[in-house]
């Protein structure tokens, strides 16, 4: 069975000044940004070439580009290799954490209301996350907006970019091929505004919010307020 059927068909986004082929170009990529930014395991090792083909018949432009320079390093690192650099730069850094809200909202209480609200807004359009999935992993948000288009399908990654532009920072300083995929996702959005670009500064420098009531991005309890860095991680 072919990875993509995971996801069902990109509907059409309304009222959006593209045509359907650019329509359906800008849904691929989420499609494959989604796909590609899963925990790499033995589905996705075994859909690898599938995936690299798709990319490699995408019109040229900045996102394909870095999508290309991902699946060539992904096509060739043993599995062992893949899963192990995936836990390392994801699951074991604060400052590239997939889950959007912490950049926001830190592990506060309004950190919960947001997870909330998205979960609504994803069953108002008529979609569920899969069991066990926060609606704000990075993976789920770009499979929202594959299904949904550029207006209300792209607006959670539109509302959490200075979160992605910090994830994509991170990446670039730990030299990851990850950086690539958040540079071909930060390709598609909105470029930085000033104000963005001092928040996300804050954001490194300083943190989300800190308080000791709420959700932590990877479920694990925290005694004390938690900056965007690592104590054994220099960087």
């Amino acid at each position: 069975m072919s990875l993509f059927s995971r996801i069902r068909p990109a509907r059409p986004a309304r009222d959006e000044p593209l045509t359907p082929g650019q329509a359906a170009e800008r849904a691929l990529l989420m499609r494959l940004l989604s796909l590609l930014l899963q925990y790499p395991d033995a589905e996705l090792a075994a859909a690898a070439p599938e995936l690299a083909a798709a990319v490699a018949d995408l019109p040229p432009s900045p996102a394909a580009d870095h999508l290309a320079r991902f699946t060539a390093w992904f096509l060739r690192q043993p599995a062992h290799a893949r899963e192990m650099h995936y836990v390392d730069v994801f699951d074991l850094r604060r400052r590239s954490g997939l889950h959007l809200t912490y950049y926001l909202h830190g592990d506060t209480r309004r950190r919960g209301t947001a997870l909330l609200a998205l979960a609504r807004s994803y069953r108002a359009h008529g979609w569920e996350t899969a069991d066990g999935e926060l609606p704000d992993h990075l993976p789920v948000a770009l499979e929202f907006a594959a299904l949904m288009g550029p207006g209300p399908g792209e607006a959670p990654l539109r509302r959490h970019r200075r979160g992605i532009r910090l994830i994509h920072h991170a990446l670039d300083d730990l030299e990851s091929p990850y950086r690539h995929l958040l540079a071909s996702l930060l390709a598609l959005l909105p470029p930085p505004t000033a104000a963005d670009r001092e928040a996300v500064r804050r954001l490194a420098a300083d943190g989300p919010p800190a308080e000791q009531v709420g959700l932590h991005p990877y479920g694990r309890p925290q005694t004390e307020p938690a900056p965007l860095t690592d104590p054994e991680d220099p960087r």
